[in-house]
């Protein structure tokens, strides 16, 4: 059984920064391709970093340069640092995380409440 437990969100001004955490149970973490998405209220949910196995990263645009993806697998946990933060990047960010066979896996989400 997969379990993924977020942390990390909060309030924070803008141009401020956080640190995202999610850590995975259950399976081999390092063999997961491991994302953060996030959705604003009366959005769909959209995609925001993506990290590989083999630590390959790719950003949405709107995050790019500001935002940062990586993994620690020996404490099974995938983290988003996010600086330079704007009222734009207010919403719930969730943990993915995908199996080599294409399952996947949500947290809970975490809040990030950006203020002007």
């Amino acid at each position: 059984q997969v379990q993924l437990v977020e942390s990390g969100g909060g309030l924070v001004q803008a141009g401020g920064s956080l640190r995202l955490s999610c850590t995975k149970s259950g399976y081999i973490f390092s063999d997961y391709t491991m994302g953060w998405y996030r959705q604003a209220p009366g959005k769909q949910r959209e995609l925001v970093a993506r990290i590989t196995s083999g630590g390959r990263t790719n950003y949405a645009g709107s995050v790019e340069g500001r935002f940062t993806i990586s993994r620690d697998n020996a404490k099974n946990t995938v983290y988003l640092q996010m600086n330079s933060l704007k009222p734009e990047d207010t919403a719930v960010y969730y943990c993915d995380a995908d199996s080599p066979a294409g399952r996947g896996y949500w947290g809970q989400g975490t809040q990030v409440t950006v203020s002007s």
